[in-house]
């Protein structure tokens, strides 16, 4: 299992830094850690702010099936200058493969979905696909535990009016458990414009 983990990171991740960074769904530089940190459901918002200008607000709402969590996406991409605002809405799956092991000390998930931003004249179709590797971390003396991550993803990109392109990314981001209800949510893309920048979010959990 350690061997496959680690050709699948290094071929996923081999072009990450000099492409795009396709986050997910709906195309901002949002990200998922390894595991759902709900029970039966969450509910929560997502501020995105991309490289280049322009502010996405997102409502989530993620429930579990079994082992498989499905998340509902959907919100305003408003961009800077004169553009017109992008309808955003998409679905995301996200299933553990991964447990810890002394020889491998993360856990991982493969997270995948679809969506779109939706504009006239420019819309454009995401179909992401990313392992997500993590670890919870609960600071000694702290009520407060964190769950940094990696997430390199590929995703199949295709816009009105262009060519469809497979694009490489790599997110970084860390959950903070606040409470036994309340997460937030840090991630960020890097690569080219225009999907690098940073998302925050706010969940509550049930």
């Amino acid at each position: 299992m350690r061997r496959e983990v680690v050709l699948l990171v290094a071929v996923v991740a081999g072009g990450a830094l000099p492409q795009t960074a396709e986050a997910q769904a709906t195309g901002m530089p949002s990200f998922n850690a390894p595991y759902r940190a709900f029970q039966r459901s969450e509910l929560g918002a997502v501020f995105s702010f991309p490289d280049g200008g322009g502010t996405g607000f997102e409502g989530v709402y993620r429930y579990a099936r079994g082992t498989l969590d499905v998340g509902l996406r959907g919100g305003i991409f408003d961009p800077s200058g004169p553009g017109n605002a992008v309808l955003l809405v998409g679905v995301e799956g996200r299933e553990r493969v991964i447990t810890h092991t002394i020889d491998f000390p993360l856990d991982g998930a493969i997270v995948f979905g679809a969506g779109a931003g939706l504009v006239s004249g420019g819309s454009t179709l995401f179909v992401p696909v990313g392992l997500s590797l993590g670890r919870r971390v609960d600071p000694q003396g702290s009520t407060i535990s964190i769950v940094p991550y990696v997430q390199p993803t590929v995703g199949f990109v295709a816009g009105s009016g262009s060519h469809s392109a497979l694009e490489f990314g790599f997110g970084v981001g860390a959950d903070f458990r606040l409470s036994r209800v309340l997460d937030a949510r840090v991630s960020g893309g890097l690569g080219d414009h225009p999907f690098t920048g940073v998302s925050i979010g706010a969940v509550w959990v049930h």
